[in-house]
């Protein structure tokens, strides 16, 4: 089994007492997303578990329990987002500095091989047209050779709520000119290249070889039988998005319980909801949150 901590939001980042403390206890508990009633024991234990994921923007709250980690058997790596975008689009992320300085403490603790820097999602507005993008990219991207062996990039995908988040807060997609899109790509592709890094789209419908940029997966079995020698199943994820090629895993996190209020965040509904799930947060319990009316599931087997 591999977990997924998670694409639904930052634990490292916000939650890694609540992580650490049910790795401990060898359980989680998961809600059903669309049915919070439906709760499933999810097993912890090093035996059960291939490889940890982690999606984060800031990792550093995890840094004092690696060790533990690994002590206790577990293998991991992070899928580590680095962006450089206005406060008016990613009003409460790390500033870039102390992002890059975070990615090479992580990766030189824990080797580049296990550092993934994502730079996603790329939205195209009034402030951050190409030559933004191509701008900030290459400043991050020469920061961080050496320090990290891959690159994934994706454009924004623009669900309702999104879209609907977006427009409130005044903020204009306005996709790019096809030739200021490709030159955007090619120049991408050259500077991972150049860093050493190897580069991948996630989630993407539209065909990126011609740019040197391939259809990659986050969640990739051909990549953790690289790094770990784990052969894990190969079989796409059906819950993910058609074009998304990342394999099966089980998610332990919970909607609305991010506190960074990226705009194009589709797993958060608001800021404001998160920060009172987080208040409602407690670190010794077998789930993120524990909803008022919905008990506890029987133990794992």
């Amino acid at each position: 089994m591999i977990i997924s901590a998670s694409r639904r939001t930052d634990i490292p980042a916000f939650y890694s007492q609540w992580f650490m403390n049910r790795i401990r206890a060898g359980t989680c508990e998961v809600p059903n997303p669309f049915n919070r009633f439906q709760i499933t024991p999810v097993s912890l234990r090093p035996e059960d578990v291939d490889v940890i994921v982690f999606w984060t923007r800031d990792p550093s709250p995890m840094l004092p329990h690696l060790m533990e980690l690994n002590e206790r058997g577990f293998f991991y790596y992070f899928l580590y987002t680095v962006m450089d975008n206005p406060r008016s689009i990613d009003p409460h992320c790390p500033p870039v500095t102390t992002s890059l300085h975070t990615f090479r403490t992580l990766a030189d603790r824990i080797g580049p091989d296990k550092v993934i820097w994502r730079y996603d999602p790329v939205a195209f507005t009034p402030q951050t047209g190409p030559e933004f993008h191509e701008e900030a990219f290459g400043h991050i991207a020469e920061a961080l050779e050496g320090h990290t062996n891959r690159c994934i990039i994706s454009t924004m995908n623009l669900y309702r709520k999104t879209r609907n988040r977006l427009s409130r807060k005044g903020v204009q997609i306005t996709p790019p000119e096809e030739k200021g899109f490709k030159d955007l790509m090619r120049f991408m592709a050259g500077e991972a290249q150049d860093k050493g890094m190897e580069i991948s789209s996630c989630a993407l419908p539209l065909e990126l070889d011609q740019y040197g940029i391939k259809h990659g997966k986050c969640v990739d079995d051909s990549y953790i039988r690289k790094v770990f020698g784990h052969e894990v199943s190969h079989r796409k994820d059906p819950s993910q998005r058609k074009a998304c090629g990342c394999v099966i895993s089980k998610d332990i996190g919970m909607y609305d319980t991010c506190l960074f209020g990226c705009l194009y965040c589709y797993a958060t509904s608001s800021v404001e909801k998160a920060r009172e799930n987080l208040r409602k947060h407690d670190p010794e319990s077998p789930r993120l949150l524990l909803l008022k009316g919905v008990g506890r599931s029987k133990a794992p087997s």
